[in-house]
């Protein structure tokens, strides 16, 4: 990669002044409470880095929980959902996007995790000038679309989020995160996961959900960066690489910061996959949107109740890092990374509880979701939530009940057949309790 934008250097270059707004002026519209002992990420301090290096992290079942995905466990406990079956769809959904991080590792190079994708054509020779950046943007966003994006926004370039250094496996510590300067948008790009397989979280299963999400960002992150560079222009598509994908999605506009330290969509709430790339091409902002979420999960702390690692909080959001896995000088809902990850490695795969449990993940196809969303966006999120768990909308579904074909657990994604029928009459004595009080 050309080198220019360099963010490795040494640790007094970590630390910027925040005394105004962030660029655009949107850190107040993005929610963004950035504090002056602001202290930009390094990746090598990501729990996923640590894991191959500290060796407070690092052990004997972090190392059984990577070799899975090489090869799925045919014997490990009798339990729903972590049988060799199980496993084996997990480790097709993840196969594409191994492909990419395997193929240069003689390079020191994991694609797409570590580092960003780099399997491109050259730029064209000449550049295709559009005729303004909001005709621009427009036709990107429907190439993406095209492509398969489930939801795109743009937002400006902001250091911030970008990483001071990568991790290098080979070395065992950084190595240099060189951008060109000139990269001044950054398209933000969501896949949805598979809402099935969400459901019968934790298991071997609702993993497939995420390397599915994974294989289709690669795929779509490629193209669309292939398109551009078409054009004529700079890009570089980037998946957990380069930034830290959760605040760029919400200053592009694609949801709001949750309780549970991921972006809640209008469209799928957090069951989302995030990529992004880094370009020159004319483009015109998208800004940070509200809908609700923020004032729904100081009501709500359904993820943190059910998180079994105890790693999702339930208080107030707090000002400094819980470890060294945690960013530094911002005011948020942190999650201790250090004990999700051991939860992750426990089970020998991803969790996803929170997802699952998440009021906000339902089926936006159907209007009675459409209808909950909108409500629970206004003061009667209380009541919302309450009605959300009267009707079972946290309720697991059982693996097997996924490999017979079932992909709904519940009024929150079909009309419900197989729980008792409604008591509209307790409904409306919730109406009657009454949801938010005025001014909350």
């Amino acid at each position: 990669m050309a080198s220019g934008r360099s963010t490795s250097g040494a640790a007094d270059g970590r630390t910027m002044p925040t005394g105004g707004p962030g660029p655009g002026g949107t850190d107040d519209k993005a929610g963004f409470e950035i504090l002056d002992d602001f202290t930009r990420f390094s990746q090598v301090d990501d729990v996923f880095s640590r894991s191959w290096w500290d060796p407070t992290i690092r052990s004997d079942t972090t190392e059984r929980f990577y070799a899975t995905y090489r090869r799925p466990l045919t014997e490990w406990r009798k339990a729903n959902g972590f049988t060799q079956r199980d496993y084996a769809v997990r480790n097709a959904s993840w196969h594409v996007a191994d492909v990419f991080a395997e193929m240069y590792e003689d390079r020191d190079r994991r694609d797409g995790f570590l580092d960003d994708l780099s399997m491109l054509r050259d730029s064209a020779s000449e550049r295709l000038e559009p005729d303004s950046p909001q005709e621009s943007t427009a036709q990107l966003k429907q190439v993406a679309r095209t492509f398969g994006a489930d939801l795109i926004g743009v937002t400006r370039f902001d250091e911030r989020w970008v990483y001071t250094e990568r991790f290098s496996i080979a070395a065992g510590g950084p190595k240099a995160n060189d951008l060109p300067d000139n990269l001044d948008h950054v398209i933000v790009i969501g896949q949805a996961m598979n809402d099935g397989l969400i459901r019968t979280a934790p298991s071997a299963l609702s993993g497939a959900a995420t390397g599915l999400g994974y294989s289709q960002d690669a795929l779509v992150l490629l193209a669309v960066a292939q398109y551009i560079r078409n054009l004529g222009y700079q890009a570089i598509p980037s998946m957990n690489d380069t930034a830290l994908a959760i605040p760029l999605a919400i200053q592009a506009g694609l949801g709001e910061y949750g309780r549970h330290g991921l972006v809640i969509t209008p469209e799928f709430g957090p069951r989302l996959r995030l990529g992004k790339i880094f370009t020159d091409l004319p483009l015109v902002h998208d800004q940070p949107r509200t809908f609700g979420v923020k004032q729904f999960c100081e009501q709500c702390d359904r993820c943190a109740g059910a998180c079994p690692s105890r790693a999702i909080p339930h208080g107030e959001p707090v000002s400094v890092a819980l470890n060294r896995s945690g960013i530094r000088g911002v005011r948020k809902w942190s999650v201790d990374g250090e004990a999700c990850f051991g939860y992750w490695s426990k089970i020998n795969s991803d969790c996803a509880i929170c997802v699952r449990v998440c009021p906000w993940t339902r089926d936006y196809s159907k209007p009675w979701n459409r209808w909950w969303s909108r409500l629970a966006g206004t003061r009667l999120r209380g009541l919302m939530l309450r009605l959300d768990d009267r009707l079972g909308g946290s309720r697991r579904l059982k693996p097997t009940q996924w490999w017979s074909g079932v992909t709904n657990r519940g009024w929150a994604e079909s009309r419900p057949r197989r729980i008792k029928p409604v008591d509209f009459r307790s409904i409306t004595r919730l109406f009657h309790d009454g949801g938010d009080g005025p001014g909350h």
